[in-house]
């Protein structure tokens, strides 16, 4: 019913940028609170930073003043602006997305596939 798909990934050097999107689609009546995680290998999957409906933002505190999460509403879509990209920023960066689909009450989170994201010189 729902699809959420990332892009934007890719190689980058230490100190360089990259922005992901992430846009769902689907049976889409409305989005709640939106966000990016990141896992690293060998590591659990961790909250980069979150936006709601009405523009609220939240950061880890690793990412703050280097990242920067926006979103679309009318385009069902979500960004990862990332500057001064470090080693340890290397991961697979996680979509994710409360969502009330067409006959549903309540909000339910989707995610997406996820894309690699390679910090290295």
């Amino acid at each position: 019913q729902v699809q959420l798909v990332e892009s934007g990934g890719g190689l980058v050097q230490p100190g360089g940028s990259l922005r992901l999107s992430c846009a769902a689609s689907g049976s889409i009546t409305s989005i709640n609170a939106m966000g990016w995680y990141r896992q690293a290998p060998g590591k659990q999957r961790a909250l980069v930073a979150t936006i709601t409906s009405g523009g609220s933002t939240y950061y880890a505190d690793s990412v703050k003043g280097r990242f920067t999460i926006s979103r679309d509403n009318a385009k069902k879509t979500v960004y990862l602006q990332m500057n001064s990209l470090k080693l340890e920023d290397t991961a697979v960066y996680y979509c994710n997305a409360y969502v009330k689909v067409f006959g549903a009450d309540v909000f339910k989170p989707y995610w997406g596939p996820g894309t690699q994201v390679t910090v290295s010189s």
